[in-house]
């Protein structure tokens, strides 16, 4: 600033720029750098409660077959039938007596089979009933009058109808599957805020294009829920079907290991069977997150 005998003349100079992409890194690298020891932490608590709980239920395991049940197997003797299933997984002696890993496997391609055409089915339906008022008011009482059916009740219908036993136990996981699918979808497709169907007719729309761009988008969590229900109910479901069905499976290897006296067995594939529906579920879970993060609320 200058000063003189008549006025004041202020004289401007360039601001320095202020450099403050290094500080805005060395704070979101500091961010880093104290949120990844409080997520170790965190992933170390819930690993050690997981622990814990895991230790509750074999402790109360060893005390039932040591006090209640003599005829129970000990957790040593669950945890050596596991061992010997897991030393051949793959062994195939015949019709009837194949190995974990290949019993397992059958068992899940019929629920995959089923389950696939649970999708198939319930998928466009729930989109179609959710989106439109007349349609849900038709279905809604046919899906609430067979949904709480048992699933076991199908079997025979299925026999009926397809003439074949495992395509039976496929035709109840079909059933079983569907109801989550088409209910969590149509929840989603009539979820649709209003701004954006006024969006929709603004622009003029097409039916594909809406429901390319606006229905299945908001629909998408709540159709991925549907999928996660509707999969743990059927790896549920098909080992009771095998056990009607028999032949094969891991519903028939629970059923023959416990008519063969061999109830380490049973426990051992039931260790199996959660930790094949505990990756199922993750799977799902995952597919979840992916669409939570791209932003599409239900």
């Amino acid at each position: 600033m200058t000063v003189t005998q008549d006025r004041v003349v202020v004289e401007e100079r360039p601001a320095t720029p202020i450099d403050t992409s290094g500080r805005a890194a060395g704070a979101a690298v500091d961010h880093q750098t104290q949120r990844a020891p409080s997520r170790l932490r965190s992933r170390m608590t819930a690993l050690a409660f997981g622990a814990l709980g895991i230790g509750v239920v074999v402790g109360l395991w060893a005390i039932v077959a040591a006090t209640l049940a003599p005829d129970l197997p000990t957790p040593i003797d669950g945890w050596n039938a596991l061992l010997d299933l897991l030393a051949s997984p793959f062994s195939a002696g015949g019709p009837t007596d194949q190995g974990i890993a290949l019993q397992l496997g059958t068992s899940l391609g019929r629920v995959l089979r089923g389950f696939g055409w649970a999708v198939v089915v319930g998928v466009p339906l729930g989109l179609f009933i959710g989106a439109n008022r007349r349609a849900w008011q038709t279905a809604n009482p046919v899906v609430q009058l067979l949904r709480p059916v048992s699933p076991l009740a199908w079997f025979p219908i299925g026999l009926v109808v397809l003439q074949d036993a495992p395509g039976a136990a496929v035709f109840v996981i079909f059933i079983t599957a569907l109801w989550p699918i088409v209910l969590n979808t149509a929840a989603g497709a009539a979820s649709v805020p209003a701004d954006q169907r006024n969006v929709a007719r603004v622009f003029r729309f097409g039916r594909v294009a809406y429901v390319r761009h606006v229905l299945v988008p908001n629909a998408m969590p709540s159709i991925v829920t549907g999928l996660r229900v509707s999969m743990g109910i059927a790896w549920m479901v098909i080992v009771a079907v095998e056990m009607l069905s028999g032949g094969s499976g891991i519903g028939f290897f629970v059923w023959d290991s416990y008519n063969a006296g061999n109830v380490a067995n049973v426990i051992a594939a039931i260790i199996l069977i959660g930790l094949v529906g505990v990756v199922l579920d993750m799977l799902f879970m995952k597919l979840g997150k992916r669409y939570q993060t791209e932003g599409v609320t239900p």
